[in-house]
């Protein structure tokens, strides 16, 4: 006499378990088009607002820049005159500030997100989560990059070489805020590329460079004089937050799901 078939039992993976990676779908592209739409409103709106910090802004950066000597904790200006007299050397960097960062940060998106879409929502919402707070810290706490302080003897690079893209310059005054130094853009997005590609790529010559390239950042923001030490600093620790918000975001993006069992 045949045996019954076994009753077929659910169980339901807890509420405070994410779903595996594996199994979450590729976002869809619109979606992550508004996002980035929505993300550029918002810098715009910073932009437009900072300008009227301008006094406060460069206030800070005098203050910025004294703490760090009081601490003999300051080497920007030795190495903005460093590199500031070598203009083959000066002009690559300038040139690298004004556009590496966002080529190699939509490069990573989307790479990610066309070879390993499992790990795309978590790492761009660490990005955008970083980038936001950034945001915030444009508008709450304007501040001037080295540059502006020109009676501390730094060296505006891009003024004095004419480099492509100069910050002076009216076309790139309208579309880039001239007191978002704290903190380091360039750094929150650089170390956000070096931790995707170094954890998700798979060739060791990509995630060496992915290695090098924050640290070449840091050398290059410092060396063309649009951000201090601490600058830098906070860029790491908003990133960091990012990359937290990312992980406790992911707890409750999913709803949980129920697999049949034998």
């Amino acid at each position: 006499m045949p045996h019954p078939a076994a009753p077929i039992r659910e169980t339901t993976v807890p509420a405070d378990r994410p779903v595996p990676a594996a199994r979450r779908p590729r976002p869809a592209w619109w979606a992550e088009l508004l996002l980035a739409g929505v993300g550029y409103a918002l810098y715009a709106v910073s932009r437009n607002a900072v300008p009227d910090h301008r006094a406060a802004a460069l206030r800070r950066a005098q203050e910025i820049l004294d703490v760090e000597r009081s601490l003999h904790l300051s080497f920007e200006l030795t190495v903005n005159h460093a590199a500031g007299h070598v203009t083959w050397l000066i002009t690559g960097m300038d040139c690298y500030y004004a556009t590496l960062h966002f080529i190699i940060t939509v490069g990573a998106l989307l790479w990610l997100y066309a070879r390993r879409p499992e790990h795309f929502r978590q790492a761009r919402t660490a990005l955008y989560a970083a980038t936001a707070a950034a945001l915030a810290g444009f508008y709450l706490f304007a501040l001037a990059p080295p540059r502006f302080l020109a009676g501390d003897g730094f060296i505006d690079t891009v003024v004095v070489h004419h480099t492509w893209g100069s910050w002076a310059s009216n076309s790139v005054d309208t579309v880039s805020n001239q007191y978002a130094a704290m903190p380091s853009v360039h750094i929150v997005w650089s170390t956000w590329c070096a931790v995707v590609l170094y954890r998700y790529a798979r060739n060791r010559a990509v995630r060496a460079a992915a290695v090098c390239y924050p640290v070449a950042t840091l050398v290059v923001i410092l060396s063309t004089a649009n951000h201090f030490e601490a600058d830098a600093l906070a860029g790491l620790l908003t990133i960091a937050a990012g990359f937290a918000a990312a992980r406790w975001a992911a707890r409750f993006s999913f709803r949980p799901f129920r697999a049949p069992l034998a």
